[in-house]
């Protein structure tokens, strides 16, 4: 059942781009994970960039970094 969780900085998305990055990360999923789509969820949240260090890279980010999958080419 895996969940993904996307923050980003805003972006002028549609609705069906936002459907179309969705069916993307999906299909990933289902090919790297061997699971379905009733499976999967995925959450997007737009997030200023001056909100970034406080609301992601703080909290979620640094204390995370010796398990991330893939690191950040940055650091605040």
């Amino acid at each position: 059942m895996p969940h993904v969780d996307l923050k980003y900085y805003p972006r002028d998305l549609t609705a069906q781009d936002k459907q179309a990055l969705a069916e993307a990360i999906a299909s990933v999923l289902k090919q790297h994970l061997n699971t379905t789509d009733d499976a999967i969820s995925i959450a997007m949240h737009e997030v200023d960039a001056a909100d970034w260090k406080a609301q992601v890279y703080d909290p979620i980010i640094k204390p995370n970094l010796s398990t991330l999958a893939k690191k950040p080419g940055y650091q605040l």
